[in-house]
């Protein structure tokens, strides 16, 4: 699989993260037909890549 430039992503709080003083939150980022997650107090750390398709049903799954 090729590497895939994740430099310019926008990422953005996930509105399923936590809105309390502990600030532990999920950022998200749309990277071509993937989603990837990141620990917002980590940015430069890890990468969770998924595809976008899964992303969705996730959100929906949870949100039952």
């Amino acid at each position: 699989m090729p590497a895939m430039d994740l430099t310019d992503l926008r990422w953005r709080k996930s509105s399923r993260s936590s809105d309390g003083s502990n600030h532990d939150c999920v950022e998200v980022a749309v990277a071509g037909d993937m989603t990837a997650l990141r620990d917002s107090k980590n940015p430069s750390g890890p990468l969770l890549m998924v595809p976008a398709s899964g992303y969705t049903s996730f959100n929906r799954w949870t949100s039952a």
